[in-house]
């Protein structure tokens, strides 16, 4: 006789309880970055909307960032750290193949009986990572998921690299996702188009580096043109398809949160969606640069925290990257 498995059972919505960021100290200008690219200021506005970006310090590490962003979005929920049941990392900068980077903040932030991974979904993986989080609340495997996107970006660019080094940057943001007794997190949209793994891919493989006598240290290396098209073309109509999941409108929206991966994509999804000239759209890249993973919760952050967008609001979020991956939801604002 074939035994009877008793189902996971949990709750019946998820939502963001609270987000925090951590932003390094140093602040890299365009004119900085001019001294080692040939540019200037106003081509790297004009191509991205970048004016500054943030660095972290030689010795800090991807784990360094998280354990701060955690920590401080932990204290904003109010809960206690023993009670988190996974801690997940979005991020493709950590250095070590393994262990994970989320097992070690797991132990630093004091979740120490946690769950723990790593999500490799390049700049989708926060949303990627909230579509999990919200199904481990809703079947029961966590009453509590720490989510962090955090990239240390500065590690694994060239910096004479005219085309990627301007762009790219590093920081944390997180979230604590915990039970809800209304809809907060709507449907996801994601997928990915493995056929344009060359959009966005590095110069070699570290097996490649040790085999070429480590004289060139692998770097990110991006297809301009090809993820611009993509993004604004496939991506846009991703996020559409998003709100119609969620039953929501773009004039139901409080906020548009976008990765942050170049502020002429972002025009141009607020121009496909027929965005209204009221709801505030995310425009962090400009002091923050193109973060990857941590775009989308430090940008959420930055706007909650300077009023610019209400708590309880309702935001679409979409991210798109490398892969070429992409996620997206509507959600409501902690």
């Amino acid at each position: 006789m074939t035994a009877v498995i008793t189902p996971s059972s949990g709750m019946a919505h998820g939502r963001l309880m609270a987000v925090a960021a951590y932003r390094p100290a140093r602040i890299v200008t365009n004119e900085e970055m001019c001294q080692r690219i040939d540019s200037t200021d106003e081509w790297i506005r004009d191509r991205s909307g970048i004016v500054e970006r943030r660095y972290a310090a030689p010795d800090e590490s991807v784990a360094d960032m998280a354990t701060t962003a955690a920590t401080e979005a932990i204290a904003r929920a109010g809960i206690d750290p023993a009670d988190v049941g996974m801690v997940m990392l979005a991020t493709v900068t950590h250095p070590y193949q393994t262990p994970s980077a989320a097992a070690e903040v797991a132990f630093r932030i004091g979740a120490t009986t946690a769950a723990a991974m790593d999500i490799a979904a390049a700049c989708a993986g926060f949303s990627y990572g909230v579509e999990i989080a919200n199904s481990l609340v809703r079947c029961g495997s966590a009453r509590y998921v720490v989510l962090v996107g955090v990239e240390k970006l500065s590690d694994w660019i060239d910096p004479n690299d005219r085309s990627t080094a301007f762009l790219f940057a590093d920081g944390a943001g997180a979230v604590v996702i915990g039970p809800s007794d209304v809809p907060a997190i709507g449907p996801v949209v994601w997928g990915s188009d493995g056929g344009q793994l060359d959009a966005i891919t590095m110069t070699q493989s570290l097996i490649d580096y040790k085999l070429n006598g480590g004289t060139v240290f692998p770097s990110l290396e991006m297809k301009g043109q090809q993820v611009f098209r993509w993004a604004v073309g496939d991506v846009a109509r991703v996020a559409e398809r998003a709100l119609a999941a969620a039953g929501v409108s773009a004039e139901d929206l409080d906020a548009f949160i976008p990765h942050q991966a170049n502020m002429r994509i972002t025009d141009a999804m607020v121009r496909s969606l027929k965005l209204p000239d009221h709801v505030p759209v995310a425009r962090d890249i400009a002091y923050t640069g193109n973060t990857s993973a941590a775009s989308i919760p430090l940008a959420m952050q930055a706007m909650l925290d300077a009023g610019e967008i209400p708590h309880g609001g309702t935001a679409l979020i979409i991210g798109f990257g490398a892969g070429l991956v992409f996620s997206a939801q509507v959600v409501t604002l902690p």
